[in-house]
């Protein structure tokens, strides 16, 4: 029989070490942002096709960002025990490295509720990176992802945190 205690500390495991979905019925609905960040290391050919937006496959980083925008709204679908949100804001955003040959992808997720909104920005920053190496993978299959990190999070009991 399942308890509402955790187990260790861990708030997905409940007294007896079996996962549980985290109880946030008490909680108090605050505004609530996380940012995240990642890179995709490619080629310069690569990097040019798609910056100069000359990439047989169309408009690489439009497709990308609908991709990671999906992705946050379908979390709950994806990484176990994450509650389903009702997001009001997810934006992504790409910044072209040329001198490393990189493009940084940054999530921004907002809602008004009762748990954070970190695992949505990570989710979405992870499928638009994947997208980006799907749509890139004929002119380059050498890519790397890589630096997938939350950058900041605010609202909620444990308050505001920046990396």
């Amino acid at each position: 029989m399942s308890t509402e205690t955790s187990f260790h500390g861990l708030t997905h495991l409940n007294a007896s070490g079996e996962a549980n979905m985290v109880d946030v019925t008490q909680k108090q609905v605050t505004a609530r942002v996380a940012r995240a960040e990642g890179f995709i290391r490619m080629s310069e050919e690569a990097l040019t096709l798609i910056s100069e937006g000359k990439h047989a496959k169309g408009d690489v980083f439009a497709v990308a960002r609908i991709a990671g925008i999906q992705a946050a709204k379908k979390c709950s679908d994806l990484i176990p025990l994450c509650h389903p949100l009702m997001l009001s804001k997810v934006q992504i955003d790409f910044d072209v490295l040329p001198k490393s040959n990189q493009v940084r992808v940054v999530s921004l997720c907002k809602l008004s509720g009762q748990t954070g909104v970190e695992m949505e920005a990570l989710t979405a920053v992870s499928v638009a990176t994947l997208t980006l190496f799907d749509m890139c993978k004929a002119v380059d299959p050498k890519m790397i992802i890589e630096g997938i990190r939350v950058l900041e999070k605010q609202g909620g009991k444990s308050g505001d945190w920046q990396a």
